[in-house]
């Protein structure tokens, strides 16, 4: 039965590249997200290259919705990779955000992420496979990104950042004993062609999906920054 990989949060940047590499190395790709339009077109546009694909209209900050995916997911065979693309904003500013607001902000990148391995596992178990995160620079700790982050309220997410890249290496850490891989790349830069691209991106999707593909491959780095 083929492999699947599950692309968590897709969209036209790095997800898509994430689904066209690893769906030219044979798995069979999952694409989630809360547009049903977009994942159908991706789903046809993967056809097109001859990957098989199916479209799964999901909540990612909604544990159910997540645990549902999974579930369908495994129609396509045992889930062999997660691709967590998913990330929600909001708490732009620490000294006003609402207790709703932080919640809101850390309910995708870290419960949501949490919530798929858990559902995941006993496949990633089975296969060996990996947990791909995409991160963000503004989780680093450095003073000129702390104060980008302030200037551009983007504090919620920043902390988001920061907490997904310690959920990473827990995570790495406890589940390398089962053979389950789990890493990162941390995009300090725009996606050509994604929704941050203001018209001056510097970095192609298709070069952060192939560090991922690397980690997957490799297994020897947990983090690794583009």
């Amino acid at each position: 039965m083929s492999k699947t990989i599950i692309v968590a949060g897709y969209g036209p940047g790095i997800s898509k590249a994430v689904a066209e590499r690893f769906g030219r190395d044979g798995y069979n790709v999952a694409l989630v997200a809360r547009s049903a339009q977009r994942i159908t077109a991706g789903v046809k546009e993967l056809a097109s290259a001859g990957i098989k694909a199916e479209a799964f209209t999901a909540d990612m900050s909604k544990p159910d919705d997540i645990k549902a995916v999974v579930e369908n997911a495994r129609a396509l065979g045992p889930i062999a990779a997660l691709h967590w693309n998913a990330y929600s904003g909001g708490a732009g500013d620490l000294t006003v955000a609402t207790p709703e607001e932080m919640q809101a902000v850390l309910s995708v990148p870290v419960i949501g992420l949490v919530v798929a391995v858990q559902a995941a596992l006993p496949d990633l178990r089975a296969q060996k496979g990996a947990v791909l995160v995409t991160n963000g620079g503004f989780g680093l700790l450095d003073p000129a990104i702390e104060a980008a982050a302030v200037q551009w309220n983007h504090m919620g997410l920043s902390v988001a950042n920061a907490a997904k890249r310690k959920v990473v290496a827990l995570l790495a850490a406890k589940l390398k004993p089962d053979g389950v891989y789990v890493g990162e790349v941390v995009v300090t830069g725009s996606i050509k062609g994604s929704a941050w691209d203001n018209g001056q991106a510097n970095l192609e999707g298709a070069a952060v999906a192939d560090r991922f593909w690397k980690l997957a491959q490799t297994r020897t780095e947990i983090s690794v920054t583009i």
